[in-house]
């Protein structure tokens, strides 16, 4: 597998873990829902800012995504996994007071 397949897997699997749409990350990389589906079907590149950018997203280090889908899902950090059972919220969305 080589850098591109694993970060493109390492995107798939850290969607799939924490039930995030590619919009969702579209809005974290500031680009369309298009532009992120691109870039995982592989007809255009994931650059090293966007790596960052993901990384920082997801909250794992930039080399676990780099490692690919294993490393990366593994990384995830507790609260930013999808409960089973329970809708996936944005990682923007804080719980307020009353929660």
């Amino acid at each position: 597998m080589d850098l591109e397949e694993r970060v493109r897997s390492a995107v798939a699997a850290l969607l799939h873990a924490t039930g995030e749409s590619q919009t969702g990350l579209a809005a974290a990389l500031g680009v369309s829902q298009a532009q992120v589906s691109r870039r995982q079907a592989g007809t255009a590149a994931w650059s090293l800012a966007d790596c960052e950018t993901v990384a920082v997203h997801f909250s794992i280090d930039v080399l676990d995504l780099l490692a690919g889908p294993t490393r990366a899902a593994e990384s995830l950090p507790a609260e930013r996994r999808r409960v089973p059972g329970r809708a996936a919220r944005p990682a923007a969305v804080q719980d307020g007071p009353g929660r």
